[in-house]
């Protein structure tokens, strides 16, 4: 039905019609819902306009439906457009798991989020004659383009290949195990993968309880397929072991291909040509003590300018990996593939190999080494004045550590900080000064969540958990990368380049509900209606800072935050608080990097190594590929972390642990103990004798009869009950005693009802609800 509408200056006209007089039909929230269901590429406020004929100040009535239709969690905000939660975007990373009736292709998509809804989307894949490369089959992922379709029962997807990815289908990982009649077996890691029976001939000095890398060499009709050793990563025992799991099963590429060595071994250090002579500007380097490589300098000096005055010029300087790889190169198309290194706590995955990553591009300390850099001023204020893009050839004056770097600044200088305190030192500290000014105003999310460290033996075994110090050291060097990121953006932006943006989209509104709702258990308010900025957040958190809810508060703002991610159309950064923002300062470890410098060459004619027009079209292609990386990395990295803590935990078990609620879910608790910073699982089938209601909102158990249960953030000791280091698990025992919990519980329709143990349900408990587990 056709909505009537007021004009905003309060006159009067008639209610379907536009400022001109002409007859407007407003459409209703269905027809809007199913215009963005079948319209997915088509959801821009002005697409959908266009779409209605909605013109002149009829808009404001569409932009209040729009708005209402997100606050009911009908649609949500991607990027530019509208789309219904749970749905696929354009492009997405899909794995091919079998076919239909008719003989085509079904895939389901490579990473889910089950909060949408429980099972992933189907998607049917389209037969395509321009299909480059190997035909795409059962087992495989590709990169694909998503078409919406719909019917009465839901969304209908199909695809078109895009590409085939590369994917690990054919090694297995698992632990060797000798049985008593002398046959040898793989016991897969991955639960999924079946048993696999081990030529004895093909052990490869393998020894029972070893990990190792097994291919398939032979597939029976009857019996378990046989397989041959190609790797023994060690006894399954080692911390090595572990990380080697995560790896597989994230099946992230770890060995270079051989063309790709080759082609990094030939690699000659840059020359001069499309170069300025910056050898003489006193750029250092500051990194983390055992840094292996060093992709980004840095320098200062107040600004000469009097018309500036207290003004500062800020210099940085990255690794030119351009330089060396170039387009469609063997070492490109590699590092496209693993999209980021991947950080272990026993090893790293690089991106690039260790000739390009810890040599040619590495800014070592007086060595000559190619890179981009950009020289911005500031004013007294921190206020951005101008900057300055130009490729250089430099050299690192100093190679520092964090501590080492701070030591000096607070009067306990070296022999290699004392002779540069006064010329490269200080003048860095001044000008962080400046910036930390503009910072301050810009206001940016400041949650404070410190983040622990695994610290291992020389023998790779866990030596203890440690909160490594934030020193301005380190936050001088992150403002002075925010800032050259800004730059680029910026510079690409203002020339028409494309680009790939850093983005991260305000919360939801759903989840700001949410928030609002859990906020006001505690007396606290959150504004409704006004666009929410960071800066609201930051008064929340400032308001608990030092109180029992500090850490409870931090972790469900974080919990309410959108996910960052890449993206050729920008939207900004809201967890930075900046308009344009793109990845440009750490090109050795993050293919996004590596687009911007390749763009900048070529939006600044700096030379012929740029972004190619194949780049630019296929833009989006590879945003969702380095996205779909950079979440599987930071998957690996944390069931590494996992694993590596119930391994050393493993000879503990029915020892007490002081730890703190992090998780709540219907299921039962995840508490992370507070000494090494894994989390463990307590089934919520083990609590007690009580009923316990789950309330989404306030991230809480209640008892029904007592009114007491546990809340995220609470401080609760537990008994370790079983450790499993291959799994990577931790299952615990509740030693403390339940406590009242907000008992607002009872009235939200979120609120799920779950059983204990054995006992029946009452008869009065009549609701839906699934047994607890």
């Amino acid at each position: 039905m056709a909505r009537r509408i007021s004009p905003p200056n309060g006159k009067k006209r008639s209610a379907n019609s536009d400022a001109s007089g002409r007859e407007q039909h407003m459409p209703s929230r269905d027809e809007i819902l199913q215009f963005i269901k079948e319209n997915p590429d088509l959801t821009g406020k002005r697409h959908i306009a266009k779409a209605f004929n909605i013109k002149g100040d009829a808009r404001i009535a569409l932009k209040d439906i729009l708005r209402d239709l997100a606050g009911d969690g009908l649609v949500e905000k991607r990027a530019k457009r509208l789309a219904v939660p749970g749905s696929l975007p354009s492009v997405a990373v899909l794995d091919i798991t079998g076919r239909d009736g008719d003989g085509g292709l079904i895939a389901k998509p490579a990473e889910w989020d089950a909060n949408h809804q429980e099972r992933p989307p189907v998607v049917f894949i389209r037969a395509s004659r321009n299909q480059k490369g190997p035909t795409p089959g059962v087992g495989d992922r590709v990169l694909a383009r998503i078409f919406h379709g719909a019917d009465p029962t839901g969304p209908v997807y199909t695809g078109r290949v895009i590409k085939k990815i590369e994917h690990r289908k054919d090694a297995v990982l698992g632990v060797l195990r000798k049985l008593d009649n002398g046959e040898w077996r793989l016991e897969p890691v991955e639960r999924r993968q079946v048993e696999l029976a081990i030529d004895p001939a093909q052990l490869n000095n393998a020894k029972a309880n070893d990990l190792v890398e097994v291919e398939v060499s032979k597939v029976s009709r009857y019996g378990l397929a046989l397989g041959r050793i190609t790797q023994v990563v060690g006894s399954v025992a080692s911390e090595k072991a572990l990380s080697m799991i995560a790896i597989h099963e994230h099946e992230i590429p770890h060995v270079f291909p051989d063309s790709v060595i080759a082609e990094a071994e030939k690699a000659k250090p840059a020359t001069m040509a499309h170069r300025e002579d910056w050898r003489h500007v006193p750029l250092v380097t500051i990194d983390p003590a055992d840094a292996k490589d060093h992709d980004d300098a840095v320098c200062a000096e107040p600004d000469p300018d009097e018309k500036n005055p207290g003004g500062f010029i800020a210099t940085v300087a990255i690794a030119d990996v351009a330089a060396y790889v170039t387009p469609r190169s063997q070492l490109d198309r590699e590092a496209l593939k693993r999209g980021n290194s991947v950080y272990f706590p026993d090893r790293v995955v690089p991106m690039l190999p260790e000739r390009i990553s810890n040599d040619l591009c590495s800014l070592k300390e007086l060595v000559d080494r190619p890179a981009l850099a950009v020289r911005m001023i500031f004013d007294a204020e921190g206020r951005k004045i101008s900057h300055t893009f130009h490729r250089v050839m430099m050299r690192s004056h100093a190679r520092l550590s964090y501590p080492q770097a701070q030591a000096a600044i607070d009067g306990a200088t070296d022999e290699k900080t004392a002779p540069i305190l006064d010329t490269i030192l200080k003048p860095l500290w001044a000008a962080y000064a400046v910036l930390k000014r503009g910072r301050d105003a810009r206001e940016p999310l400041e949650l404070d969540l410190p983040e622990k460290k695994i610290l291992l033996t020389p023998e790779g075994k866990v030596d203890k958990v440690v909160i490594p110090p934030r020193l301005d050291a380190h936050k001088l060097i992150e403002e002075f990368m925010i800032q050259a990121n800004v730059a680029a953006a910026e510079t690409l932006e203002r020339k028409k380049q494309p680009l790939i943006f850093r983005i991260h989209d305000a919360p939801s509104l759903a989840k700001q509900e949410t928030l609002r709702e859990f906020l006001r258990t505690m007396d606290i308010s959150l504004a409704r209606g006004a666009e929410l900025r960071p800066n609201q957040f930051n008064h929340i958190l400032k308001r608990v800072e030092g109180s029992e809810q500090q850490d409870l508060v931090n972790q469900v703002v974080l919990r309410s935050q959108s996910q960052a991610e890449y993206n050729p159309a920008n939207i900004g950064h809201f967890g930075l608080n900046l308009h344009r923002y793109a990845h440009f300062t750490s090109p050795i470890r993050r293919y996004a990097d590596l687009i911007v410098h390749r763009a900048l060459i070529s939006a600044l004619g700096l030379g012929p190594d740029g972004l190619t027009p194949d780049e630019e079209a296929a833009l989006p292609e590879i945003a969702a590929l380095i996205s779909t990386s950079e979440r599987r990395a930071m998957a690996a990295e944390r069931d590494t972390v996992d694993r590596l803590i119930a391994h050393y935990l493993a000879d503990k078990v029915g020892s007490s642990f002081e730890g703190r609620v992090q998780g709540v879910t219907k299921a039962g608790l995840f508490v992370s103990l507070a000494t090494y910073g894994a989390d463990g699982f307590i089934p919520i089938s083990t609590l007690g004798d009580d009923y316990y209601l789950y309330d989404e909102t306030n991230h809480a158990l209640s008892g029904e009869r007592s009114g007491k249960g546990f809340r995220l953030g609470d401080v609760v000791e537990v008994r370790l009950v079983e450790a499993l280091p291959v799994a990577g698990a931790l299952r615990f025992e509740m030693l403390s005693e339940p406590h009242p919990v907000p008992s607002g519980v009872r009235s939200h329709h979120k609120a799920k009802r779950f059983i204990r143990g054995n006992q029946k349900r009452p008869s009065t408990v009549s609701r839906g609800g699934r047994r607890g587990r």
